[in-house]
């Protein structure tokens, strides 16, 4: 039997709360607002654009999309003040304490077939199904498979020392794919030290190249802006790194990293 949203919140007026889903707009992605500045979020939350979002009194709920349909809580607030302003943040509000400990920790999983996101609560809350109760608030720490990670310079290094991703780093050997989004240009490299994949990924995040003599030749600023790090290959910590080294010269000939990328060897 499925746990439903409201079966953790107890709602008491629910035909007097709203819901809002924040999605990307094609530009901005709200999940990466919410990990790096929550406050801004909630500008998103409370915008009015050509008509009224809220009404004073009601309570709103904001959830953020993670990925596909699946949403986090972020914000759980009574509209106290309606600023009568539209295209802009159209009211004041307040934040209602008994709810503040799920900011940043429910996650549900909810299909929105209408074209609204602001939904009223009774229509939809039957709809909500709570997928996961994180131990502390979201911050990327949501570890999405080997095969899936791909990160930013500062996602990577918000999420290095995070609990699951750094067990998932730490332990396993690997060849990894570094993207300039700027230009196309590709470096191709592998982790069998120590620390393994966290080990090698801890001197990227620390000072952009790693060591590594092309990459030195590019400004610390420009890889924060432009690089994307993703595995291509993970190994578990009892293979022999030989086989980890010919698996990365195979990747850097498959790709052409040395002939149009950043490998010099």
């Amino acid at each position: 039997m499925p746990i439903l949203l409201n079966d953790i919140l107890n709602l008491e007026e629910i035909d007097n709360t709203k819901i809002r889903f924040n999605q990307s707009n094609g530009i901005i992605d709200p999940i990466k607002i919410f990990k790096e500045n929550k406050e801004e979020l909630l500008h998103w939350q409370f915008w009015n654009y050509d008509k009224r979002s809220f009404y004073e009194g009601q309570i709103t709920i904001g959830f953020v999309k993670i990925e596909s349909n699946k949403w986090l809580l972020f914000d759980i607030s009574r509209v106290t003040k309606d600023l009568n302003r539209f295209k802009a943040v159209g009211y004041e509000f307040e934040p209602i304490e008994k709810y503040k400990k799920y900011s940043g920790r429910i996650i549900i999983e909810f299909k929105n077939n209408a074209t609204q996101l602001i939904r009223r609560a009774n229509t939809v809350l039957g709809k909500c199904e709570v997928v996961q109760i994180l131990e502390d608030t979201f911050d990327n720490d949501i570890f999405p498979g080997y095969e899936n990670v791909n990160l930013s310079w500062s996602d990577l290094k918000r999420v290095l020392n995070k609990g699951v991703w750094k067990t998932a780093l730490e332990n396993q050997k690997g060849v990894y794919l570094i993207m300039d989004k700027n230009n196309g240009k590709m470096y191709v490299g592998s982790a069998y030290g120590t620390k393994m994949l966290h080990g090698r990924w801890t001197q990227y995040a620390k000072n952009g190249h790693g060591g590594n003599s092309e990459l030195k030749n590019l400004n610390f600023e420009y890889i924060k802006e432009n690089f994307l790090y993703s595995i291509l290959d993970i190994y578990k910590s009892t293979i022999e790194d030989k086989v980890i080294i010919k698996r990365e010269i195979w990747w850097k000939n498959t790709l052409l990293s040395k002939k149009f990328g950043y490998n010099k060897n």
